[in-house]
């Protein structure tokens, strides 16, 4: 969320931000609800005064047992009005809100401008495409081959969109969390969190799910609960109404969850196999830091992802999002994709995203730089490291074998138990 003030005193570079997120807010309706409002704050300190300075002429007069009665119903006039103005500018308060939270994050001047995708730039890649001297299967055809994947039982307990894992299939999913956590936690300094998988509608509305995303996550009405779309979600909150000491920064959370989205606008996109589902595995990583480091901070956390790919030895790019292509919180976003040789495309792994103070003030997470300093509002950063479908779709792609089987990487052998899946 942006601070009113900022909104207030930058109107036109808060429009241009609407327009490149291809987003929408009334900032002119935000504009004149706020100048009314502030109209009758200036009304309402008036009254209050006229009524401190009468409450003082009435105990003068009642010293001096004079009658007061035509001074007392003025007074009455007076409260009644600073009543009626109160309450106006209570509504006001609330729709000034449900506007201000609609309003998305400014792009950082780094950002590309560009509609969508299509205006990403690449920025580097890593690792060699691997080459084949047969034509490499995708993921589905060597998973329910290799009896690993189970892609009509997942859709016969839940529906489309949900997936099952047999055999060294679940044994892969739990090599590469624990692989993913214990690289994060031993070498990147990370705390590890093992959060709750639901939370409630504040926690949504921190960290910018709700209220704009609410149609796409699985809510559960009768507590006004959700299932968390990402563990971003519970993980940033754990720090909600907050007052961090400065020189407990900069904190690291890590945790592995299951996510759930609904992904109500995305159906008819990539049906097959592992490359959108209703239900995942993710690691991520949560930065709260001080703003003057938060770019620096977010190139480390794209290191700390990339580092993933890297000892997994599976190819991968990164890219800068282009404005249109941003989330409604981000400030700025890499994006990672993971070469996945069936299919022979890029397929998203990881995005690393830097929000500024948007969510830390729509949370209300704040920090001391000393003791007698004012609080000031932290930055907030999170990166997928990694999220689990299309990485696997990766190992199982990049590393199969003319014989039907599935090459280990070397680094998930001391989790798996074995080199080889067949």
């Amino acid at each position: 969320m942006l601070d009113l003030k900022f909104i207030r005193n930058n109107v036109e570079k808060i429009k241009r931000a609407i327009e490149l997120k291809n987003d929408h807010a009334d900032v002119d309706k935000l504009i004149e609800l706020d100048t009314e409002k502030r109209k009758m704050l200036i009304e309402v300190e008036d009254l209050k005064r006229q009524r401190n300075t009468v409450s003082e002429e009435i105990g003068n007069m009642k010293k001096l047992k004079q009658d007061a009665s035509e001074v007392i119903a003025k007074m009455r006039n007076v409260s009644d009005k600073i009543k009626e103005l109160d309450e106006q500018i209570r509504k006001l308060d609330e729709q000034i809100f449900e506007i201000q939270i609609r309003i998305p994050n400014i792009p950082h001047p780094s950002v590309p401008e560009g509609k969508d995708e299509s205006a990403n730039i690449e920025v580097k890649k890593w690792g060699e495409l691997p080459e084949m001297d047969f034509q490499p299967l995708p993921h589905w055809e060597v998973g329910e081959k290799l009896g690993i994947l189970d892609l009509a039982g997942g859709s016969k307990v839940s529906g489309s969109f949900f997936i099952n894992y047999m055999g060294l299939g679940a044994r892969l999913q739990r090599a590469l969390i624990s692989f993913m956590l214990d690289l994060h936690i031993k070498k990147h300094g990370y705390i590890e969190v093992y959060p709750p998988f639901i939370v409630n509608r504040e926690s949504m509305f921190g960290t910018g799910q709700l209220p704009k995303m609410e149609e796409d996550m699985y809510h559960a009405a009768v507590d006004d609960l959700f299932l968390i779309p990402t563990a971003e979600v519970p993980v940033t909150n754990l720090l909600r109404d907050q007052v961090l000491k400065g020189e407990n920064l900069p904190v690291y959370y890590t945790a592995y969850t299951p996510c759930f989205r609904r992904e109500a606008g995305t159906h008819g996109k990539d049906t097959r196999g592992l490359i959108r589902v209703h239900q995942f595995d993710k690691v991520e990583m949560v930065k709260f830091v001080d703003p003057k480091v938060s770019y620096d901070e977010l190139e480390t956390l794209l290191g700390n992802a990339e580092e993933v790919l890297q000892l997994l030895e599976l190819p991968y790019r990164v890219l800068t999002l282009a404005s249109g292509d941003l989330s409604f919180a981000a400030a700025k976003c890499y994006d990672i994709e993971v070469w996945a040789a069936g299919l022979s495309k890029w397929l998203e792994v990881s995005s690393c995203s830097n929000f500024e103070d948007f969510q830390a003030r729509r949370a209300n997470i704040r920090f001391k730089r000393d003791p007698s300093s004012k609080p000031e509002f932290v930055h907030t950063l999170n990166g997928s490291g990694l999220a689990l479908p299309r990485t696997v779709i990766a190992i199982l792609e990049n590393y199969q074998t003319d014989e039907g089987t599935i090459i280990v990487p070397e680094v998930l052998r001391e989790f798996m138990g074995t080199d080889i899946i067949k």
